[in-house]
């Protein structure tokens, strides 16, 4: 009886100690804040691996006590599903840019055509109190708040033929992506663009259905145009740059210490991305150029934007208008230095 006594008193203090050991184990698991970060592009992608950067940073200058698990290639939706996602509190952190102008109309001039005559220029502008209006705008009208940016390669035309001015686009049969301005802009160019899905746009080119497409550098290789078009026009017609966000919300929710540890994070992931953008440029251009496809430097890109800029003043309210000239104006303050 004893014996019985004594065992029942021992199974019953185990149970209670792996039960208080469970509490423990719970408390501490409560005092780890979970984020889940979406996006668009593949795991090869430069997004992805600054996202992976950036979950990393964040949980080791917060000892573990914010961890973002990164959901890639639209697994849980498109951009806006997962912008929205972040409203609603679903999720926490998202890649996004120009698609913003759905909720705030001046997110459009992450963009724009012909808005920046350099990726310098672009960068002062990001960077400076236009950038900060913009990113400001983002955080009232979306409820996100901007970590920091990552540069986009500049858009530009590919063909079977070198097009240096407005005057060769006569004819010419493109396709663009389902962005309106895109599209207004083109024909005001006097190209005759149509909207295709990018899955579709390579069997076009190949049947000659259309007669170039424009795209940035990368895609351009990744999707093996190089392989049914002869030129890349360097046109540079779109730099632009998109943003990880934090919802706001979520953002507050984060004792100060860690909030402050999130942006420490956000600046280092932001340098990071910014030195993969400027190695991946220079790889993909040679990997163009071997692939067989002549590079047209013979561009007068001045003569695209003046040709492009009517539907764009068409676009543009009044506010946007002004912000698109105070951007071209930041070239002149700039001297207009290239990179």
């Amino acid at each position: 009886m004893l014996k019985r006594l004594f065992v029942f008193s021992l199974l019953t203090i185990l149970v209670l100690s792996g039960c208080s050991s469970i509490k423990e184990s719970a408390a501490q698991e409560d005092d780890v804040t979970h984020w889940k970060m979406t996006h668009i592009s593949d795991e090869s992608h430069l997004w992805h691996r600054t996202a992976v950067k950036f979950a990393d940073l964040v949980e080791e200058k917060t000892d573990g006590k914010v961890v973002i698990d990164i959901f890639p290639n639209s697994q849980l939706g498109s951009e806006v599903d997962n912008i929205n996602s972040i409203r609603y509190g679903a999720t926490d952190v998202t890649i996004t840019g120009e698609t913003l102008e759905v909720w705030t109309p001046n997110a459009i001039m992450l963009a724009m055509p012909y808005a920046f005559e350099s990726q310098e220029h672009m960068r002062n502008v990001i960077e400076g109190d236009i950038g900060e209006q913009i990113e400001e705008d983002i955080e009232k009208d979306v409820g996100l708040t901007p970590l920091f940016y990552m540069e986009r390669a500049p858009r530009n035309l590919t063909s079977n033929y070198p097009i240096s001015t407005p005057e060769d686009l006569q004819g010419f049969s493109m396709r663009v992506p389902n962005v309106p301005l895109f599209l207004d802009s083109w024909s005001s160019a006097g190209a005759q663009p149509q909207v295709i899905s990018l899955s579709e746009v390579f069997t076009g080119l190949q049947q000659s259905v259309i007669d170039g497409q424009e795209n940035p550098n990368d895609l351009i290789e990744s999707n093996g145009f190089y392989e049914v078009q002869n030129y890349l026009n360097t046109t540079e017609h779109v730099r632009s740059w998109i943003y990880v966000v934090a919802g706001t919300e979520q953002m507050e929710a984060l004792p100060e210490d860690q909030q402050e540890a999130v942006k420490e994070a956000a600046a280092e992931a932001e340098q990071y991305s910014q030195e993969l953008f400027e190695e991946e440029m220079e790889i993909v251009r040679q990997s163009l150029i071997d692939n067989g496809m002549e590079i047209n430097e013979d561009v007068d890109q001045e003569a695209f934007r003046e040709a492009m800029l009517p539907a764009l003043e068409e676009y543009f309210d009044e506010e946007q208008l002004e912000l698109y000239q105070e951007i071209l104006d930041a070239a002149d303050d700039n001297g207009g230095e290239e990179e």
